[in-house]
């Protein structure tokens, strides 16, 4: 079994430039005394719209590695992945993100459910555990994870056939549903799937408040840091309870640019000694963009043409991420007024920074989930990347390690 750092991030790299700028941060944490793993995810949805495949993913990782002289843990992610999609991924990848949000609230057969709260029946009785689990929470979670613990089995089985040696690492996610889970149910979850042997070390559970594409948090911050830190005794407490691996964690997941909780997340996870992966995937493809704006010329123009494309394509850009995603469309500026901006206008609309009056986070959504209108650029797109590299790589890697690594890792 593949056993990452305590901490560890998913650095997605949709056009697989960005590898050697993003080790660059991971490079100065460690230097600062964090060390943090890195996962490359990348999500078949995503290879199939930039049209690349799962071996080119770990080609560009490989690559980054060797390039750096990085001597850091790394891993190469098939990220939600089920039944139907994970063949392509098993040669190439060793950390699995099944995800199992297409089965929540399906019901299990009545024998399955029975036995599912049979078998856990035990949880009810426990008085190690670190939240109240009633026989009426274990009976809910029948109904409605049940089904979806089982295909979380069958997936991770097929994994195990196709990788015998045991080295990759296992999550699962629940966190694309309609409700967060308790505290309790979190608990039978992790009972569930510890007596089907499935050895998950990452769990993305569905958190309070709004996990938005490329911009903060929305709700309340104090409520989630509460909820975060009664999820992560949890998953303490099962690692020791249940027989899963010590190294279970909790994964949050759209959780790039969520500034507002990252302190308190910081200090919960130093308070309870407790691990972490935090998933980043669309923030480096913003930073390219605002990379190749900073370089002005070429890149500027580039980055204007991918603005226009993505207004003029909103519908069918926006409506695979609607509900990760709150954009108003009203304020979202012209391609025409774009078009007229200068570097400074544009990198201040497009960086997520709220002291600058420039800031649109309507615009930043519409890019996060534009990145097919690059794909669609083919090499125009690559080339402009390779031509300003040096502006690119450095907004790359100031953007993970001052904004996400330093305030989680390294804060007060």
């Amino acid at each position: 079994m593949k056993v990452l750092s305590k901490y560890s991030i998913g650095a997605g790299d949709r056009f697989g430039k960005q590898g050697r700028a993003q080790i660059a941060a991971f490079q100065k944490l460690a230097a600062s005394g964090v060390e943090a793993s890195i996962v490359w995810n990348k999500s078949n949805r995503e290879h199939m719209i930039i049209g690349t495949k799962p071996s080119d993913q770990r080609k560009a990782a490989d690559e980054a590695v060797r390039s750096a002289a990085y001597r850091g843990q790394y891993c190469v992610d098939a990220d939600h992945i089920g039944l139907a999609t994970v063949e392509g991924f098993l040669p190439h990848c060793d950390f699995f993100t099944i995800d199992v949000a297409d089965f929540i609230g399906k019901p299990a057969s009545p024998e399955r459910a029975a036995g599912f709260v049979e078998s856990l029946a035990f949880l009810a009785e426990d008085s190690s555990a670190p939240v109240r689990i009633r026989l009426e929470d274990i009976q809910a979670c029948a109904a409605k994870y049940a089904r979806a613990i089982d295909e979380a089995a069958k997936v991770y089985t097929r994994i195990a056939q196709a990788k015998p040696d045991g080295d990759y690492h296992i999550e699962v996610s629940m966190d694309e549903t309609d409700l967060p889970q308790s505290p309790a149910e979190l608990a039978v979850i992790l009972g569930g799937l510890a007596a089907l042997k499935i050895p998950v070390q990452t769990l993305a559970p569905k958190f309070s408040g709004r996990f938005n594409k490329g911009v903060d948090y929305v709700g309340d911050v104090r409520a989630f840091l509460a909820e975060f830190e009664a999820d992560a005794r949890v998953a303490l407490w099962a690692s020791r309870a249940l027989g899963l691996p010590e190294s279970l964690k909790l994964s949050v997941h759209s959780g790039s640019d969520k500034f507002s909780i990252y302190p308190g997340i910081g200090r919960i996870i130093k308070t309870i000694d407790c691990g972490l992966h935090l998933k980043t995937a669309g923030t480096t493809w913003l930073e390219e963009l605002i990379g190749l704006a900073e370089a002005g010329g070429k890149g500027l123009e580039i980055a204007k043409e991918i603005y226009a494309q993505a207004y003029e394509a909103y519908d069918s850009l926006v409506a695979p991420y609607a509900a990760v995603i709150d954009i108003d469309k009203a304020k979202l500026p012209s391609p025409g007024v774009v078009g007229a901006w200068s570097p400074d206008q544009y990198v201040g609309a497009l960086r997520h920074d709220r002291k600058n009056p420039g800031f649109n986070p309507n615009l930043r959504q519409l890019l996060h989930v534009g990145y097919k209108v690059a794909a669609h650029m083919g090499t125009e797109y690559l080339d402009a990347l390779d031509s300003c590299e040096e502006s690119v790589g450095k907004n790359v890697t100031a953007n993970l390690y001052e904004r996400h690594m330093v305030p989680l890792f390294l804060g007060a």
